[in-house]
């Protein structure tokens, strides 16, 4: 049996790859030392799916690794065109978040609904002050995605009462089409994002959509940073076009210290951890030791991204 080697890109690798033993050779890479192992490599796993040393290290020419497995479900950082034009096989963590961000999903929309940020202020002055909060049963969700993470929300959602529209790139049987999103904002109690970054996607959440929603409406991201121009969504939090918005990912991660966004009023700042429960990095690893059997067996591999869509069809 012929021995692969395998390139992990990130500084703080899977601290277990046991069933790789004696089929490949694992070298651990940072960006400095990517563009010289790159070559050599047969797979490249890029643990830090927030590195962006893949730009500079691919090779534009001569040998490159034939298939790159990225722990992240958004593969906008490694569509680079010379990557795309290749043959190299491209497959991401798909499935292995689905679950966890609902969830978080979720917890989102009860803490709105039922006022959990303003029982918890109450509590701190030691005030008894009762109210009154929304019922979920009967409200209406917009659902942006239609991959495993937007249906695992949606589904979840549903559990709650809540009607639930989802909304992917074309329409189809139970799913409305992208252009159909501006005729859906205004009726929606809830509008959640987690659609893939493409060239069509990018800042798609303006001035014009957060017009378009009722002012008692609320906003989450879970998708990528860039599909939300966030000045606007901020200046529709400070004008109180909508009731709040949770946003868990941004276009800089990690987000400034001095950003507007920390003390915007009705804006919930989580640091890209909507994914990420516990064991989710062992899972990840059992998801690519997974594959790589499949790889060493010559069996197609799953998760096998279309590099021009951007995403996994299906």
């Amino acid at each position: 049996m012929s021995e692969y080697t395998v390139v992990v890109l990130g500084d703080t690798p899977p601290v277990r790859l046991d069933r790789l033993a004696g089929r490949a050779r694992v070298q651990v890479s940072d960006a400095a030392s990517l563009p010289a192992l790159l070559p050599g490599a047969d797979v490249l796993l890029v643990w830090d799916f927030q590195s962006d040393a893949l730009r500079d290290a691919w090779p534009g020419s001569g040998p490159r690794p034939g298939w790159v497995h990225t722990a992240s479900a958004g593969v906008d950082r490694l569509l680079l065109p010379d990557l795309v034009e290749s043959e190299t096989v491209l497959t991401n963590a798909r499935g292995v978040f689905d679950q966890p961000i609902a969830e978080y999903v979720g917890a989102l929309v009860l803490a709105f609904a039922k006022d959990l940020s303003g029982t918890w202020e109450l509590q701190r002055q030691r005030r008894w002050r009762h109210r009154e909060t929304r019922r979920l049963a009967g409200t209406r969700a917009v659902v942006v995605g239609v991959g495993p993470i937007g249906r695992a929300i949606g589904e979840l959602l549903r559990a709650l009462g809540v009607r639930v529209e989802w909304v992917g790139r074309t329409a189809r049987a139970g799913v409305r089409g992208a252009d159909e999103l501006p005729d859906l904002l205004p009726d929606a109690d809830w509008v959640v994002c987690a659609a893939p970054l493409t060239p069509a996607t990018r800042g798609m959440f303006d001035r014009a959509a957060f017009a378009r929603m009722a002012p008692s409406a609320y906003f989450v991201n879970v998708g990528r940073g860039p599909l939300v121009v966030t000045d606007e969504l901020r200046a529709a939090l400070l004008e109180r076009r909508l009731a709040g918005a949770a946003l868990d990912v941004f276009e800089q991660e990690p987000l400034a210290s001095d950003s507007a966004l920390w003390d915007t009023p009705g804006l919930l700042v989580s640091p890209h951890m909507s994914g990420d429960t516990v064991g989710w990095r062992d899972d990840l690893a059992r998801q690519f030791e997974d594959n790589f059997d499949r790889w060493a067996a010559g069996e197609p591999l799953f998760n096998v991204v279309d590099k021009r869509l951007g995403y996994v069809p299906g």
